[in-house]
């Protein structure tokens, strides 16, 4: 491949909009062979939508609109022009939500981060993202193949195991949360283990300085992509760390929260995705997730429009430990549990790994009576205390992420 992954990677803003042209009349028609964008899109014309203007005027999909549509209209709520048994995969998110997947090549375009990261044939890549229900371990596994990488599907947890396996089969490259590498490290140094990782591809949460400076101390190379499960690919980092380039599948626009007006560049808002892939074209998706466009082009000599990366959420959904947690899931802690008048989610950080707390309002006086009422409803454990009602405070927030992203 060289040192782009294709031609498109380069191509002038002049020929990249010429491109774009071409191609949003082709996927909105494709999009509108959906019943579900049908009815979305009943008053566009694919033929008149032929830039980023004519695309900001189209109407902004949102995820509860996807969650609604897929409880009337399981599993992909009519959004995909094709029936579930068309695609290689479904798959099932917190939620629940479900996606579709391909098995094509390079489907999710994460080839194209993987890529930019070194990636290639002699690779062996220990895939630490999940393989079970949720898609983010096909999804890396799909990119690694589109680049000529072998795969250890390794999943996770069982960090003993997959400590021997690196060493065992000699992983080049690790895949998965940007925390869980530091897991898997400090485990080999515990089993007096060397391992021959020198590149981290990361994504499904926050890639701190400071730890992404401690793999550098030991000598690898870790990126992070942006990526969802239900648009691939959004934007990835190249070796400049000069920001987040824009994926050439979609069209990246920052809107301003709660509306579907593009704001200035450099201002933050709501990204917004439209993604040209026609298998499911999901046409402006409001991914919730806050950035603001970066001037100028990556040092890479790779000329897309560069994003800062994530930089909170135009919701309160928040991502911790590599998994969303959403104001309605409190909010069904609270409705199980009627000695519970409030409760609020907390995101912090102790040294380089997420924790989650939760404080709730209660006169109860054993916080152990909780714990499992809190796995059922964020998916994962957390450290309760119990506050005295009314003295949270009355500020609106059910989900506080407290972690600084400098």
């Amino acid at each position: 491949m060289g040192e782009h992954y294709d031609a498109r990677e380069t191509r002038s803003s002049e020929q990249r909009e010429h491109d774009l042209a071409a191609a949003l009349p082709e996927v909105i028609a494709k999009a509108r062979l959906a019943p579900g964008m049908a009815v979305h899109l009943q008053d566009v014309d694919a033929a008149r939508v032929a830039s980023r203007a004519d695309l900001a005027r189209l109407p902004i999909l949102r995820k509860s609109d996807l969650v609604a549509a897929q409880k009337a209209q399981p599993p992909f709520g009519g959004l995909t022009p094709h029936p579930a048994h068309g695609f290689a995969h479904i798959f099932q998110s917190p939620g629940p939500i479900y996606e579709p997947g391909g098995g094509a090549h390079d489907w999710w375009r994460i080839g194209r981060f993987v890529h930019a990261a070194g990636v290639g044939p002699g690779d062996i890549v220990q895939n630490c993202f999940g393989y079970h229900l949720t898609p983010a371990g096909t999804m890396f596994e799909n990119a690694a193949r589109a680049v000529g990488a072998s795969v250890l599907p390794a999943g996770t947890g069982q960090t003993e195991l997959q400590v021997r396996a690196a060493v065992d089969i000699g992983t080049t490259v690790y895949a998965g949360t940007p925390d869980y590498l530091r897991v898997i490290l400090e485990k080999a140094q515990e089993m007096g283990e060397r391992l021959a990782i020198r590149k981290a591809t990361v994504s499904g949460g926050a890639l701190f300085p400071s730890l992404r400076q401690d793999y550098a101390d030991r000598g690898i190379a870790c990126l992070q992509c942006y990526a969802t499960a239900d648009l691939g690919n959004i934007a990835y980092e190249s070796a400049a760390q000069e920001g987040l380039i824009v994926d050439e599948g979609v069209i990246v626009e920052i809107v301003r929260p709660g509306t579907g007006d593009p704001v200035r560049d450099g201002e933050v808002g709501e990204v917004v995705v439209t993604t040209l892939n026609p298998d499911y074209p999901l046409i402006r998706f409001a991914t919730g997730d806050l950035s603001a466009v970066l001037p100028g082009v990556s040092p890479c000599g790779r000329t897309n429009v560069r994003i800062k990366g994530w930089m909170g959420r135009a919701d309160q959904t928040t991502k911790i430990k590599g998994m969303f947690v959403r104001p309605e899931q409190v909010a069904a802690f609270v409705a199980a549990h009627s000695e519970v008048q409030k409760a609020r989610v907390i995101a912090t950080r102790r040294g380089e790994m997420d924790v989650l707390s939760v404080q709730i309002e209660t006169e109860a006086a054993d916080p152990a009576r909780f714990e499992d009422g809190i796995r059922a409803a964020l998916k994962m454990k957390g450290e309760i205390t119990l506050v005295a009602p009314g003295s949270l405070p009355n500020d609106g927030k059910v989900i506080d992420d407290q972690r600084s992203y400098d």
